[in-house]
């Protein structure tokens, strides 16, 4: 059943029939189209644009499409062009003319805007608890390492130590405004475009508040034309999925680092690796490298749909299909690796005793020694010259800072005293960092509680 076919003499071409088709992909939108036209439905017959008899009639056999369609009863039919037109020539199917009054005062484009602002809004909460699943885990965690030294990275080189807790953190914010930025973009997908028409709204009385309400839609689209060619919402759902994939993909390289030997820093969980077809000795963090891959997939579909719409004019055009694919995709894609990348970080063992070391080697503490120089009076820049010459030393000796004598540092500067010994102990320079925000362990602590409170409130 085509939903437009009395202007037409001629038959579709068979090729550009299945080319236009989007049924096999926008079926998934069977539960958000039948709750629109209910809501549609109830309406026209409360405003007596149709009749409470064929109103009623309608509801009771969208309900009942749906229900067959859950069940498996009912095959949603790949020939027919859109979901739609199946949902609607299969209610006429069951009801007859009663179902043809369905579409009154309703054009397919403000339709599908709804049906779509319907499903981001259900997969923005669904990736939304994901998130709140991983912070939680990463929070359970970081409580644990408060106290765990590990060496901070800069340029991918030790630059000074910190705690695991911290460092965990620092992602579990990264996350906290993936969580901010899809609250935002709920708000502004949370329109209702009924009533919008093909372009120009409707001469029905239509109660688009009636609907607005039915459906939990905080309020009505503002503009016929905006209404049926908008996809910024789209658009900023798959920004922010894509930035979601961004932090997943670092986190997941840092993984596959800590890892190797090199590191040592972590083992992943058998169940979230695999081996290799002619290597026996090989641990791959295959899950971690397909999520970091995974995110040019997400990346590309944001991309498509952005170079899709920066040509069209107003208001509705066909280029606009193009848009579930990407969505639907990269909605699924995202879920997935939140899913993985939770149960894999749950999963994980630290090994703390090679992060200590760690921390212990590359002159991480070098800044706290500028820093001693600096409390006794010397001028940065010139705390910043000495340390660096015995940082030289030290590298030319082969040895880290505070294994060198009194005497040796009193040759780079006179300045020097015993006290400097406890000022670069890895335990000080993390613990004297107490501003809100750093690694000591009451900071972190601290930033703990705030997480928490947060999470209080979801």
């Amino acid at each position: 059943m085509k939903l437009w076919g009395g202007r037409f003499s001629g038959q579709t071409d068979e090729k550009a029939g299945q080319f236009q088709s989007s049924v096999l992909f926008d079926q998934r939108l069977y539960k958000q189209d039948i709750s629109g036209s209910i809501a549609h439905a109830e309406m026209l017959g409360n405003q007596g644009i149709i009749s409470k008899t064929d109103a009623e009639a309608i509801i009771n056999a969208l309900k009942d499409i749906l229900k067959d369609i859950e069940q498996g009863v009912l095959k949603i039919d790949t020939n027919a062009e859109d979901i739609h037109s199946f949902i609607e020539a299969e209610l006429v199917l069951r009801i007859g003319d009663a179902g043809k009054r369905l579409h009154t005062g309703r054009s397919r484009n403000d339709q599908v805007s709804l049906d779509m602002r319907m499903y981001v809004k259900e997969e923005i909460d669904s990736v939304n608890a994901l998130l709140i699943g991983l912070i939680k885990a990463l929070l359970e965690t970081a409580k644990n390492h408060t106290g765990t030294i590990m060496p901070g990275f800069t340029h991918l080189q030790k630059a000074q130590p910190i705690t695991l807790g911290h460092h965990l953190l620092a992602y579990l914010q990264m996350f906290k405004r993936d969580c901010g930025r899809l609250c935002d973009c709920r708000e502004r997908t949370d329109e209702m475009p009924l009533g919008s028409g093909a372009l120009a709204s409707t001469v029905y009385p239509l109660d688009r508040d009636f609907v607005k309400e039915k459906l939990g839609f905080s309020q009505t689209t503002a503009n016929s034309l905006d209404a049926v060619s908008d996809r910024d919402f789209c658009v900023e759902f798959l920004s922010c999925l894509s930035i979601i994939m961004m932090h997943l993909s670092r986190f997941c390289e840092e993984l596959i680092l800590w890892s190797t030997d090199a590191f040592d820093f972590i083992e992943i969980s058998d169940a979230y690796a695999t081996g290799s077809s002619i290597m026996p000795q090989k641990k791959n963090p295959d899950m971690a490298e397909l999520i970091r891959g995974k995110t040019g997939r997400v990346y590309g579909s944001l991309m498509g749909l952005l170079t899709m719409m920066k040509g069209l004019p107003l208001a509705y055009n066909k280029d606009m299909q193009e848009d579930k694919e990407a969505v639907f995709d990269a909605a699924d894609t995202v879920k997935a690796c939140l899913s993985v990348f939770t149960a894999m970080f749950e999963n994980l063992t630290f090994k703390t005793d090679n992060m200590y070391k760690s921390a212990l080697g590359g002159y991480t503490n070098s800044t706290d020694a500028a820093d001693w120089l600096v409390k006794k009076g010397v001028p940065f820049r010139e705390a910043h010259d000495i340390t660096g010459k015995l940082v030289i030393y030290a590298i030319e000796k082969k040895v880290p800072l505070n294994e060198l004598t009194l005497d040796e540092f009193k040759n780079i500067s006179e300045i020097f005293d015993e006290t400097i010994y406890g000022a670069i102990s890895v335990e000080t320079c993390v613990n004297a960092r107490t501003l809100s925000g750093g690694p000591s362990e009451n900071a972190v602590l601290t930033a703990i509680k705030e997480v928490e409170k947060f999470l209080d409130g979801k």
